[in-house]
């Protein structure tokens, strides 16, 4: 990787840096739009004492999922379990700490750490567990909680299309929490389907620019379908 070239030529070279106790916001939801493969790569490192900040945690055996597998995460900001059940294993016994949030709450943490902007208030949660303890605020006769953003030490992120610049392209919902964590990160690295030549990307198509990008890694996927539900006959 050299100059204005973000493109890397392995995981480990992707991953490099990566070291235990560090904070690491993944993109996607549930298992679309996953950056299954750099996932796979932290779980090859055998990095541990990991604080993961996403949607969820995958399923077991696939995406974030396998990290639990030998606790490598040791706190979770999610938006809810899902399907995991070694997720919810370890989070009923205490083996795991896990903070809750709701899911517009956590998208904005992203776009909140990822703008520098330290904290915002919000209506959401007021009144439940998820405020307790939070600095409430009145606006307009209506009482917010203070929540404050989140930046992560690496960002793992998924995208359809990127240049080597690292201007990157999502698609359709694969979107999703990618374009948040993708600026909230000190270091950012994307996987992608498709590494085009500066110039190929329609410059008002670009969702997230290279700015934000440190390495891009070109990566195959299996697309897996987190549940598949099919009419009787």
């Amino acid at each position: 990787m050299a100059g204005f070239n973000k493109v890397v030529g392995s995981y480990e070279e992707a991953m490099a840096g990566l070291s235990d106790n560090m904070t690491v916001i993944a993109g996607g939801f549930g298992l679309c739009g996953i950056p299954e493969n750099l996932i796979n790569q932290i779980k090859k490192m055998g990095t541990t004492g990991l604080t993961v900040v996403s949607n969820n945690c995958g399923i077991d055996g696939f995406g974030l999922g396998v990290l639990l597998e030998d606790r490598q995460i040791k706190k979770m900001v999610a938006s809810y379990v899902g399907e995991n059940k070694m997720f919810e294993d370890q989070l009923l016994s205490g083996e795991l700490e896990v903070e809750l949030t709701p899911q517009g709450t956590l998208a904005e943490k992203m776009r909140a750490g990822g703008a520098g902007i330290p904290a915002f208030y919000t209506a959401t949660g007021y009144g439940t567990p998820v405020g307790e303890g939070k600095e409430v605020r009145e606006f307009n006769g209506r009482p917010y909680i203070l929540e404050e953003s989140v930046t992560g030490d690496f960002a793992i992120v998924k995208a359809w299309k990127a240049d080597r610049y690292g201007n990157l392209v999502y698609r359709h919902t694969a979107q999703n929490f990618n374009p948040g964590a993708a600026t909230a990160g000190k270091i950012t690295v994307v996987e992608v389907e498709e590494i085009v030549e500066p110039g190929e990307l329609e410059p008002s198509q670009i969702h997230t620019p290279g700015i934000f990008v440190d390495r891009v890694i070109l990566g195959t996927f299996e697309k897996r379908i987190e549940q598949r539900t099919v009419r009787t006959a």
